[in-house]
């Protein structure tokens, strides 16, 4: 790759990558695990956060956990497909 080309990669700012969670969730778990390993491939930041006794976001996402938020925008619910984000994120 020439050093153009690394520099563009360079200055691009990392994607963020938020998941809403319920405690004891296991497809949450197996998501956020799957995007752990993803993280391998492509650089981004991963948090957690569980919507348990939050009312706002307990009536927003309700029993869609785990919701996949890339840069603030919902990306997918229940399940991490990883071409689908792979190719999402990537954009």
């Amino acid at each position: 790759m020439s050093s153009s080309a690394s520099k563009g990669l360079a200055d691009q700012p990392q994607k963020s990558v938020l998941v809403y969670s319920r405690s004891g969730c296991h497809l949450c778990e197996q998501a956020f695990e799957t995007l752990r390993g993803l993280q391998a491939q492509v650089n981004f930041e991963l948090t957690e956060t569980f919507i348990d006794g939050n009312p706002g976001l307990e009536h927003q996402y309700g029993e869609q956990v785990p919701v996949i938020m890339i840069d603030g925008k919902v990306h997918d619910f229940f399940r991490v497909d990883p071409v689908r984000f792979l190719a999402a994120i990537s954009k």
